[in-house]
Formats: C-alpha cells, sequence, structure tokens
C-alpha cells in the first residue's frame, strides 16, 4: 500500500512540474515523413522539419516552382524508378548550404547504385538536334528544338545526390541528367555518389556549373553531347577500383557531337578548366572492372581543357576517337593546355590516322601540359577513398604553370580543382 502511496505521488509531482513548465521548454514536435509522387502542377515547398519520401517518378510542370529548404532530406523508394523531373518553364530552386546541404537518397537501410532515378532537368536552351528528341530513362516528353539561351531551371545548390542512376538498353537516367539547360540556371557545389550510371550529364545545353564533386561513379564522371556549349569549372571526380559499370568503359570525360558522329551544329565543345580526375590507379580489384580513359574526346566533338589534372586513370589520359575530333585538336579548335597527365596507362593516345599518339605528346607538351607519375603530381592524400584530400602538397606542379583563361571561368594560379582551399569540406560524404 505504501509502494502504491509512493508512486502516486511521484506520478503527481511529475505532472504538475509538466503543466508549470515554461511554454518554451515544449518538446520538439517530429512530424511523420511525407510521401511525394505524381505531378506537381503549382508551387510547392519541402520543408526541413521531416522527410520526403520520393515514391514513383515525381514531375514538376505547369510552370510550377519546387522549392526544397536548406537540410532538407529526401528519400527516393526503390523499384519503382523514383526520379525527380523538372520540365521547360518550371523550376527546382533547391539552395542548401554548406551547414545545411540537401539531401537526396535512397530509402534502403542498405542502399546500393541504381537503388532509384535521380534528377533531371529538361529546359529550352540550344541542342544540334533540328527535330525533337524524347528524354531518355522513360520521361515521356521532348526537348531539344528551342533556343532560349539564358532559360532558367532553377537552383541547385549544396546538393549531393546518392545511390542514383538506372542505365537500361541505350536509355538511362544518370544522378543528374541536364537536357537543354540554360545559363540561367545555378549549378554549384553538387555531389553524386555511386551513380550507377552517369554522375553528370549535359545533352546540349549553355549551363555553366562550378563546385562539381563525381564519388564513385560506375560509368561517365561528365559526359556531354549533343551540342554542348557551356563551362565548367572547380570539379573533381574519384572513381572506386572495384566499382564500375560491367557493361561499358567508365571515363573521367565522355565527349560525342551526337552518337552517329555528325556534323550536328553547334558541335559540342565543353569548355572546361579547374578539373581534377583521379581514376583508380591500378589498385586493387581494378583488373576486373571497364575503369578507362581520364579525357576521352570522340564522335565530331571539340573541347577546351585547361589547367586541369589527369591522375591514375587507366587507359589513357588524354584520348582523342575519330578523325574530325583530331583534326579540332590539330587546327587549334580545340584546346589541351597547361594541364597535368598522370595516368596509370599511357599520357596520350588516339584512334585516327590525323593524329598519332606521338604527334598528340609533341603538340601537348609544346603548350604546357606535362606527364608524370601519379605520386610526382603531390597532391596530399587523393586516393584515400573514405577521406580524401585533393590539396596540392608543398612543391606540387599543380602549383605552378602557365596559366590559360577558358571563357567564362576565372583564371586560377593552380593547376586542377584545389589550390589552398579544400571546398569539399563540410557538405559532401565519401564512403559507403
Amino acid at each position: 500500500m505504501k509502494f502504491k502511496n509512493l508512486l502516486f505521488a511521484v506520478l503527481a509531482s511529475a505532472f504538475m512540474l509538466g503543466a508549470c513548465s515554461d511554454d518554451n521548454d515544449e518538446p520538439e514536435v517530429i512530424k511523420p515523413d511525407e510521401s511525394l509522387s505524381g505531378d506537381i502542377t503549382s508551387n510547392r515547398t519541402l520543408t526541413a522539419d521531416r522527410v520526403w519520401l520520393l515514391d514513383g517518378m515525381v514531375t514538376v510542370k505547369n510552370n510550377s516552382v519546387l522549392t526544397i529548404q536548406p537540410g532538407t532530406v529526401i528519400k527516393a523508394a526503390k523499384g519503382k524508378k523514383s526520379t525527380l523531373v523538372v520540365l521547360q518553364g518550371s523550376k527546382l530552386m533547391a539552395d542548401g548550404t554548406r551547414d545545411k546541404p540537401i539531401v537526396f537518397t535512397s530509402n534502403e537501410d542498405k542502399p546500393k547504385p541504381g537503388d532509384w532515378g535521380g534528377i533531371v532537368l529538361v529546359g529550352r536552351a540550344t541542342t544540334n538536334r533540328t527535330t525533337p528528341v524524347v528524354v531518355e530513362g522513360g520521361v515521356n516528353v521532348n526537348y531539344g528544338t528551342e533556343k532560349i539561351d539564358n532559360d532558367n531551371s532553377g537552383v541547385l545548390r549544396y546538393v549531393r545526390i546518392e545511390y542514383a542512376g538506372i542505365g537500361t538498353n541505350d536509355s538511362e537516367l544518370n544522378a543528374l541528367s541536364l537536357y537543354a539547360v540554360g545559363n540561367g540556371t545555378v549549378l554549384d557545389h553538387i555531389q553524386t555518389s555511386y551513380a550507377n550510371d552517369d554522375a553528370f550529364e549535359f545533352f546540349g545545353g549553355t549551363v555553366n556549373a562550378t563546385h562539381l564533386v563525381a564519388y564513385a561513379t560506375a560509368d561517365d564522371d561528365f559526359d556531354f553531347d549533343f551540342g554542348y556549349s557551356g563551362s565548367i569549372q572547380y570539379a573533381v571526380a574519384l572513381r572506386v577500383p572495384t566499382f564500375s559499370d560491367p557493361l561499358d568503359d567508365a571515363n573521367g570525360i565522355e565527349c560525342d557531337n551526337d552518337k552517329d558522329g555528325t556534323a550536328a551544329t553547334p558541335v559540342t565543345h565543353p569548355k572546361i578548366s579547374n578539373m581534377t580526375l583521379i581514376g583508380p590507379n591500378n589498385a586493387e580489384g581494378t583488373a576486373t572492372t571497364r575503369h578507362a580513359y581520364g579525357n576521352r574526346w570522340r564522335r565530331g566533338s571539340k573541347f577546351t581543357f585547361n589547367n586541369s589534372i589527369i591522375l591514375g586513370s587507366q587507359k589513357e589520359g588524354f584520348y582523342m576517337e575519330s578523325e574530325v575530333t583530331a583534326g579540332y585538336y590539330k587546327d587549334g579548335s580545340s584546346q589541351f593546355k597547361n594541364n597535368i597527365v598522370a595516368s596509370y596507362g599511357a599520357p596520350f593516345g588516339a584512334k585516327s590516322s590525323a593524329l598519332t599518339a606521338a604527334d598528340i605528346e609533341k603538340k601537348a607538351l609544346s603548350e604546357g601540359n606535362m606527364k608524370m607519375t601519379a605520386t610526382d603530381v603531390k597532391l596530399t592524400n587523393p586516393f584515400n577513398l573514405d577521406g580524401p584530400n585533393f590539396l596540392p602538397a608543398a612543391g606540387s606542379e599543380a602549383l605552378k604553370g602557365d596559366f590559360v583563361s577558358v571563357p567564362g571561368a576565372k583564371t586560377e594560379t593552380f593547376r586542377g580543382a584545389f589550390g589552398s582551399t579544400d571546398w569539399t569540406k563540410g557538405w559532401t560524404r565519401f564512403g559507403k
């Protein structure tokens, strides 16, 4: 009896204390997860006070704006081809911060590459298509014939995209697919991790991008085609030696004018500066994978690739694969200047009679490029898969050189994506 009285007294005291407590001391309300499915046809905001579940293909359309607050987590359902698609005229405003990045990831307890589709932006900027083209991956919409180069598909800033990408029958969903996206769009501080196809693919368009991280990509880290003409500065790719697409060569860059190598205009011509591409460097497990080239320029494309580092690519670091592409490099329409090539395979190569590997090496070395071993580059800890440090160490050739200006980019005094500041800190995530 005494025990019951004592228990009653304790419970009553606890109740009275709760009733008398200050309103500011009320416990925080944890809101339940909320599903996101179907079409979004009016403005909507995803708040950071709950986890959002991407359930199937979600399409932002009808000129609506999907705003995502900093720190918001969106988890995608597996097995439903869950994908976020933003159509022409609509916008995705995913503007995170270094301390509060926006995270798109899998809803699985043990996530794997390809658990969901990724993010698809469809814009109205110029491509080299003369008839409408269907967006890949089962997205039932056409693009490609409009020429609104300042088109604005929104903002992706301080965003992580994890375990996305579905590749089937040459109709793929990449971690971030960019169709005719215009240069009114902001792409800045974006990381893709364990993409099951490409990390970033640009299908035409004029959009510029800075501070991109491609980590553990199955296929290509950066893929360009259909007349893409924008600029990319400060970008890094780190490949996992044991992981790649088993059916296709996996490259740091793959670039085509189009899949048939036609002379369609405008010719695909990415302008790239301050990029660091890190291949497997023949680490344990690489032999069973299809890691390939650092740069793979082919099918009639042009390129500007300056002030950058190609490190540890399994095959050639700088490689050209068509007569037309090699001709553009030979006549100066394309540029490859002030780079460091430290591939595991041969530094230079070509599948072309217009230029031999020896011709390319002679021209490259006359234009401020250097070839060396991976160790001699002297990056601090670039091959650490769980906690890489990409900064140049003291005495690194990355901090020297005849730095070359690139259209749309700032001229820096270092080669590769990093000087003295590690801009990946605080918002990225490495490791499984």
